[in-house]
């Protein structure tokens, strides 16, 4: 069953919070080679090429980052992202030249988990 007036063909973001809406955004924009749809201080989006995906951030002035990897007691990561990638070395110093950070604890040897720079996870792995 679907939701009344929703269509499988619609529209569907994904927000991500963070004390700077337009340096998250321009930080993911430069990682995915994804243009900014939306451009304000506060809200800006980018679309996924040819899907009716967006990724959007928005400016949260109370925003906490989660904590990687969990512990007890401390702001726990809601989600991540996904971004498959045929060179994880390569990709993850892209990745951290554009300011991501690279943990020290590192679940798989195929994963690579980073942080970026409002320190949200997220996930490099080795898309064979």
């Amino acid at each position: 069953m679907t939701i009344r007036g929703r269509d499988r063909q619609g529209w569907l973001g994904v927000v991500l919070n963070a004390p700077d809406a337009r340096a998250l955004a321009t930080f993911y924009r430069d990682l995915l080679g994804w243009p900014l749809a939306d451009d304000e201080p506060d809200w800006c989006t980018m679309q996924m090429p040819d899907l009716p995906v967006n990724l959007a951030f928005q400016t949260e002035t109370d925003y906490v980052p989660p904590v990687w990897p969990a512990t007890s007691g401390h702001p726990q990561m809601q989600l991540h992202l996904d971004l498959g990638v045929t060179d994880l070395e390569g990709a993850t110093a892209d990745a951290v030249a554009l300011e991501a950070t690279l943990p020290e604890h590192q679940p798989q040897p195929d994963v690579r988990v980073l942080l970026d720079p409002a320190g949200h996870p997220f996930c490099l792995y080795l898309d064979r």
